[in-house]
């Protein structure tokens, strides 16, 4: 996939091996910012080594179809994160989306530019049928940033994942990429 210039010098582009230690030095300038979307974090997880781990593995499950992670990235970091994940074949056809973005780069509509991307690239590249996502019910930032990409809600998960350190609730948001 070819690099997609989004605003503000950042571009979508697929998940590289060198930018485990800028992955380490966002999350940790983010740490107090992600903290209450986001599972919780030990040490080893804001390391430079953790990331090299990650990332390899990450390009592994890219390299088999399971999933496809992008990063939006300056020339000198990298700002947030988009994912397509649990790529499931046949009569399915689908994949889960998760993203974030840097603070110092939220409110900007990157992110939204970035998920309006990836489901053009999850339909005509991947060749999806459906994406789905979720949100804590709160983050309604989240929420209309699923809206915007034409994402539905179309339920609510109790307990469903573990964010903050407790079993949240989550709002689910589909959007079906082939009529």
């Amino acid at each position: 996939m070819e690099p997609i210039e989004l605003s503000h010098g950042v571009e979508l582009r697929v998940l590289a091996r060198q930018d485990a230690e800028f992955l380490a030095t966002t999350y940790t300038k983010n740490r107090a910012h992600l903290a209450p979307w986001d599972a919780e974090r030990h040490e080893d997880f804001f390391t430079t080594a953790w990331h090299e781990g990650e990332t390899a593995q990450q390009l592994a499950a890219y390299a088999s179809g399971a999933a496809v992670p992008l990063v939006l990235a300056t020339p000198t970091a990298i700002v947030g994160r988009v994912t397509l994940s649990g790529i499931t074949r046949g009569a399915f056809e689908s994949a889960s989306l998760g993203y974030w973005v840097d603070e110092e780069f939220s409110g900007h509509g990157l992110i939204s530019a970035a998920v309006g991307h990836v489901v053009g690239i999850a339909r005509d590249s991947v060749g999806l049928h459906r994406l789905q996502a979720g949100t804590l019910l709160h983050n309604h930032a989240s929420q209309r940033v699923l809206q915007k990409a034409g994402f539905e809600s179309f339920g609510m998960a109790p307990r469903y994942l573990r964010i903050a350190g407790e079993w949240q609730d989550h709002r689910l948001f589909q959007k079906i990429l082939h009529d």
